[in-house]
């Protein structure tokens, strides 16, 4: 009860420090810690984080591996009670204490600092080779926008778009130039800072991407044909369901919310006091789930529109499929050149957002724990972008020799921070919030006033979200033996 109430007191001791050091020092090296200005700033990026590549191409992908509409029931469905849970419960945490995800988790239990460390190390792996993919796309636009002949013409086909892009990802020197673009493009709005950066980019981008997404779906939808892939997407067919689908949904989720990666933490960290937590929750869970829908919209209608076997087209994963199968799809579809530029200027400004919240969680916690000025700690954030970043991108080339578990460089980080690091973060996140602290003041937090809505929340945290997480934990490991 007192380690309890010692939990309690650092919390409210970090809220303090966290309003005080938003107030701004004279110091020249003090932490400043900064905020969005609004509701919609916060809720801009909040959801420019969550919409990322993974909405682009693992959801359609999944969508139509595990049955279309049975998937995306069975997606909402987890999205509205698991998923809406785990945001809140990151959002709150950050708002409480103040403090970066270090410090956070230290204001929560002290005897747990040491698992602030731990989730840090989720966006340090993820952001060098998600910026390397990042710097991929930005090829693919100057490819499209050039009319490359093994993307775009007569002879362009599956053969000739995977040799391009196998290709292009074997030379030592371009796919670098590339990510060293994407990184640049990245660090330079995270060195204005929360709102002159990150909240004025995000008004920005977040509708450009609505505009461009809405206006490719309908563009698809208008093509003769891509009404069966509509049907495959939204009509359910419960002979189709099983636990692999669930399953896959349940990893989905958590990869598509920016859950555990320290993003949600730092961003409630700089949310408004008066702001609603639950409202804005709502809103970045339904702007999140209605992008992964648009995506899906325009993925699958236009490979069962235009292609001879669309089933095995849309069962394709990753690389695979936005970088080899979308680029024939798009050449078969009139005006292709110019569709395929706008949808890879879409899936830009999807990665630039979530890469920028990446390197914001680092960024936030160096300056926090270490004093340093935001454009030092930039300055840090593109070095280790730049050592881990080279190693992924040299994977596919120089470095292709190196291979662990029948993986590259770049497959083995991404199979490292999103299938073991991010359901332990998830897990410890709920064991430290749920047996380790006061969930009534988290409740308060986030506005809980119903008891039965308390009650809700406080099963799901405790019990059903760390029974989902170790789920995808031991799916995660059992698929790679």
């Amino acid at each position: 009860m007192t380690e309890e109430k010692d939990a309690m007191s650092v919390g409210e001791d970090a809220v303090g420090q966290g309003e005080a050091s938003a107030q701004g020092s004279d110091l020249p090296h003090a932490h400043k810690r900064g905020g969005f200005s609004s509701k919609l700033g916060f809720v801009l990026a909040a959801a420019g984080s969550a919409v990322g590549l993974g909405n682009l191409w693992r959801f359609p992908y999944l969508a139509a591996k595990y049955g279309g509409g049975m998937f995306l029931l069975s997606y909402i469905l987890l999205a509205v009670t698991f998923g809406f849970c785990l945001l809140v419960l990151e959002i709150a945490i950050g708002r409480k204490t103040g403090k970066g995800v270090i410090g956070a988790f230290a204001a929560l239990n002290k005897k747990f600092k040491w698992f602030g460390f731990v989730c840090l190390v989720v966006p340090i792996i993820i952001i060098p080779y998600y910026c390397v993919i990042g710097g991929w796309v930005v090829r693919y636009i100057v490819a499209f926008l050039e009319g490359n002949a093994q993307l775009i013409g007569d002879a362009a086909n599956a053969d000739t778009s995977a040799l391009f892009f196998q290709t292009f990802t074997a030379d030592p020197w371009q796919p670098l130039i590339y990510f060293l673009i994407f990184g640049a493009a990245t660090i330079a709005v995270v060195v204005f800072g929360v709102q002159k950066g990150i909240e004025r980019i995000s008004k920005i981008l977040m509708p450009a991407l609505a505009i461009l997404a809405l206006f490719l779906m309908i563009y698809v939808l208008c093509q003769p044909g891509a009404i069966e892939g509509v049907k495959k997407l939204f009509i359910p067919d419960f002979g189709d369901f099983t636990y692999e689908t669930l399953l896959a949904a349940l990893g989905q989720l958590f990869y598509s919310m920016s859950l555990a990666m320290c993003i949600m933490i730092t961003y409630g960290s700089y949310m408004k006091k008066d702001a609603s937590i639950s409202g804005s929750a709502r809103q970045i869970s339904i702007c999140d789930t209605a992008f992964a829908i648009v995506a899906a919209l325009i993925i699958i209608p236009s490979i069962y529109a235009f292609s001879s076997d669309p089933e095995s087209v849309a069962s394709q994963s990753g690389p695979s499929l936005m970088f080899v199968q979308l680029p024939t799809v798009f050449n078969a579809i009139p005006g292709g050149r110019w569709i395929g530029a706008v949808f890879f200027v879409l899936v830009f400004f999807a990665a630039l957002t979530s890469s920028i919240s990446l390197a914001e969680a680092i960024v936030s916690v160096l300056r926090e724990n270490l004093k340093l000025k935001r454009l030092t700690a930039c300055a840090i954030v593109f070095g280790i972008m730049l050592v881990l970043g080279t190693l992924s991108s040299l994977g596919f080339g120089p470095l292709s020799m190196i291979n662990i578990g029948g993986k590259n460089l770049l497959d083995m980080f991404d199979y490292f921070s999103n299938s073991i690091l991010m359901p332990l973060v998830a897990i410890g996140t709920c064991i430290i919030a749920g047996y380790f602290y006061d969930l009534n003041i988290i409740s308060d937090e986030i506005g809980m006033r119903k008891k039965g809505t308390r009650l809700y929340f406080r099963i799901m945290i405790r019990f059903v979200a760390p029974i989902c997480m170790a789920a995808i934990l031991f799916s995660g490991i059992f698929l790679q033996l």
